[in-house]
């Protein structure tokens, strides 16, 4: 993998599917949320600047060399420190996540095992959790365990380690394995040891168990394998949100505000990683989508473009100052303004994101009538917005325009509906949905194109680039063989590139000229180029797209394109989900594979 990483987001990701939490390459844990993926967060160094608060780590005294990995094919970060004596200690990090009674056991936990592997290690445990974003918390020592108090909720950690060496931070020799569990307020039903050992046992399993059923490419399976397993940790299970990441403020760019807060469902993100789960065969996660989203739909006369993972959650932004921001770029946003924004494209990613239940002949409970009502009642708003201005799929906070893709995906939501009520018999339904989604079609595809340009661009009426538009085929609007396509495959890809990275858009929005490439459209660039005939040339891209993963296989929002740098939140789902659409739209089939013994 690429070394030009931003060393601070050489990140792992663990949790269990309602908390999960960031670990570095020495094993320290430096952002987790409790007691859900948006809640208040007790490890918050990440985002605390130069300050020394809200982590928890094992520091090996003359540590020299370290190496961190995943246990293969699970959300388990082992992590391996050692001196110059080769004295050296193993740290497992995981949350647990197991079948339990016939139902999945998920608590607001972490736990952490520390191991002795060769000579004597003398190691320091320092636990410094914090509350309200960013105020350090009050440690109270019991028995057994430590009770950190402060915020709305209180932490506990129990542990077979000497509590008195961890209040005071005192060095000390580690002669057999450490149990560490911290989360939830209540003791645990056995010694930390026998807990710790049997959660990592059963939480490794259930892991593995689930990647086994995962019907992944014939090449690339290691790097699919990961995104799959980080889109799982990515969900909220308890209502079916999916989050588009699991941080906030880390920004797009150095010292630019562009600072947003990604722990929320975002309709439009969502969609993307059900479509990249459900090409895997995990269609239990759209399951639960479906869900959220009815949850949503029945509540909302309005729909609006992101939820909190419980859908009432008050998502107004403010700033927190005890945080400097991450590298000390801040503001640190909580809530994010795009709640508060008109996005027309919210139609149809909710109609995409539950299609398949209308399909997909495995589901036990398939879409029916009643599910196509609620979809109607969508896709008459979006026939009525598509022409009407709005902040676009880019969230512009000083403008409205007609974005094409706001239009594309009301004509999505439209076309989608007609093909739905075609496949339950209701022929008539189907004729009307059919003609007016060929009447915002021609209309899209005939205001959307600019003669000066040669190709479609980002609104109608204005020749700014976007790309967005390399969507265009994938959802249907426009043949990949056609000439205006092709065309605008090319434009996007000559003038929207940057050192062999992709922009968004090149041209000035609120906060200036955007500085870093966004890694999704180019997963975008690669599928469009794969469509047109170039299927070559996409597979070396695909290639540099997996060499900028980080350390564990994760890519965050943003790349820069002249350093190579990671920025913006981490793990994105969008970008996680480009690593296995793309690959699964790229790969050899197996049949080819094996035939071919390149293997």
């Amino acid at each position: 993998m690429s070394d030009k990483h931003n060393g601070s987001l050489e990140l792992g990701l663990i949790g269990n599917c309602r908390v999960a939490a960031l670990v570095n390459t020495h094993g320290r844990m430096v952002w987790w949320c409790y007691p859900n993926f948006d809640g208040d967060p007790v490890f918050s160094r990440l985002l605390a600047g130069d300050e020394e608060k809200g982590f928890s780590d094992c520091l090996l005294d003359g540590m020299v060399s370290h190496r961190s990995e995943y246990l293969r094919n699970t959300a388990i970060i082992s992590t391996i420190l050692e001196d110059a004596h080769g004295n050296a200690v193993r740290i497992t990090d995981f949350a647990p996540r197991f079948l339990m009674y016939g139902r999945s056991f998920r608590p607001a936990q972490l736990c952490r095992l520390i191991e002795p592997v060769s000579g004597v290690p003398r190691i320091t445990l320092r636990i410094r959790p914090t509350h309200h974003y960013g105020k350090p918390c009050q440690a109270v020592a019991g028995s057994s365990h430590i009770r950190y108090q402060g915020g709305a909720d209180t932490i506990r950690l129990t542990t077979d380690a000497p509590l008195s060496y961890i209040m005071r931070e005192t060095q000390f020799v580690l002669s057999r394995p450490i149990s560490m569990v911290i989360g939830v307020d209540e003791p645990l039903d056995d010694a930390p040891e026998e807990v710790v050992r049997t959660f990592l046992k059963r939480t490794q399993a259930g892991w593995s168990e689930w990647v086994r059923a995962l019907a992944i490419p014939f090449e690339w399976q290691d790097v699919v394998i990961r995104a799959a397993i980080t889109l799982k940790l990515c969900s909220f299970e308890e209502t079916g949100a999916i989050i588009a990441a699991v941080t906030t403020s880390i920004p797009e760019a150095p010292g630019t505000q562009r600072n947003w807060d990604y722990r929320y469902c975002w309709l439009r993100d969502a969609y993307f990683v059900i479509l990249a789960l459900n090409r895997l065969g995990a269609t239990k996660t759209m399951e639960r989508y479906v869900d959220f989203i009815t949850t949503v739909a029945a509540g909302d006369a309005h729909l609006k473009p992101l939820y909190g993972v419980v859908p009432d959650l008050d998502l107004t932004e403010r700033i927190e100052p005890d945080l400097a921001g991450f590298l000390g770029h801040g503001p640190v946003r909580v809530g994010n303004q795009a709640v508060e924004q008109i996005q027309h494209d919210v139609f149809g990613s909710v109609i995409l994101a539950v299609l398949q239940s209308f399909i997909d002949e495995r589901l036990p409970t398939p879409g029916d009538e009643a599910m196509l009502q609620m979809l109607e009642s969508l896709a008459t708003r979006a026939s009525r917005f598509a022409f009407e201005p709005d902040a676009g799929i880019w969230e512009y906070r000083g403008r409205q325009r007609v974005h094409t893709h706001s239009a594309l995906l009301c004509w999505t939501a439209c076309d989608r509906v007609g093909r739905i009520a075609a496949r339950l018999g209701l022929t008539q339904k189907a004729e009307t949905w059919h003609k007016e989604s060929q009447r915002l079609r021609d209309h899209i595809l005939r205001e959307a194109w600019s003669e000066k340009r040669q190709c479609f661009t980002g609104s109608f009426g204005h020749d700014d680039l976007d790309a967005s538009v390399l969507l265009m085929n994938e959802l249907g609007i426009i043949e990949a063989s056609d000439p205006r396509f092709i065309a605008t495959v090319d434009c996007v890809g000559r003038e929207l590139n940057v050192n062999g990275h992709l922009l968004r858009y090149a041209t000035a929005d609120d906060f200036g000229v955007p500085e870093t490439a966004f890694l999704v459209v180019k997963f975008w660039y690669l599928d469009a180029l794969a469509a047109i005939g170039r299927r070559d040339e996409a597979r070396a891209l695909y290639g540099e797209l997996v060499a900028a993963r980080n350390t564990y296989g994760l890519l965050s929002e943003d790349l820069h394109p002249h350093t190579g740098e990671m920025w913006g939140n981490i793990p994105q789902t969008y970008s996680m989900a480009g690593l296995i659409n793309t690959a699964m739209r790229l790969s050899i089939s197996w049949e080819e594979g094996l035939c071919r013994g390149s293997w």
